[in-house]
């Protein structure tokens, strides 16, 4: 079983006062975007960590069966407490996960599902796609990471901890500028 741990509980600073994740993207709602890859990916569980305007991201979310609600309710320390959130309810049948950022449309099942694939059949503790020589996300973890995961503080993800364990880390080589693209600025959802 792999699950995922999708961060959607961000403050969207950088959008003038909207919430990027319920803003209208190819006429889905943005989180929508990932959350129907993940749903059709090799993805067994999907945690959807909330935090700013959780209700009103919760009652837009596509229901699915896979998907399970947590709230962080310090999503304000920033990303590191969201991620421990999602650690909380990763089942222990679970071999690995992936951390998966909501603002990344762009990211293709393809791309999840290399990852997944390389969690089961992969000796190192993380993986992480790469694009000419450059490293993206989503990054994922064999169970077996749950502890060290959960040390992580303040707005640092899950790149720090990979800068910290380089020798347990796989990288994965995707086709894609994807794994780079999350959407953070009104010129974000205009542009794409």
């Amino acid at each position: 079983m792999i699950s995922s741990i999708l961060l959607a509980a961000g403050q969207s600073k950088r959008m003038d006062g909207d919430n990027k994740l319920i803003k209208k993207y190819k006429k889905k709602y943005l989180i929508n975007h990932i959350l129907g890859t993940l749903i059709k990916s090799k993805i067994d569980k999907i945690i959807v960590v909330l935090g700013f305007q959780s209700s009103k991201v919760k009652q837009l979310i596509i229901k699915n069966k896979k998907i399970i609600f947590v709230y962080n309710k310090n999503y304000k320390s920033g990303m590191a407490s969201s991620i421990k959130t999602g650690l909380k309810r990763i089942s222990k049948r679970s071999i690995g996960f992936l951390i998966v950022h909501a603002d990344m449309p762009l990211i293709s099942k393809k791309i999840i599902n290399s990852l997944c694939c390389a969690i089961k059949s992969n000796n190192k503790e993380m993986v992480a796609p790469i694009y000419k020589r450059k490293m993206g996300n989503p990054i994922g973890f064999k169970s077996s990471m749950n502890r060290t995961l959960s040390k992580t503080k303040g707005d640092s993800g899950a790149k720090k901890m990979i800068k910290r364990n380089k020798k347990k880390l796989s990288l994965i080589r995707v086709n894609s500028k994807a794994i780079f693209k999350d959407f953070n600025t009104q010129r974000d959802f205009s542009l794409n």
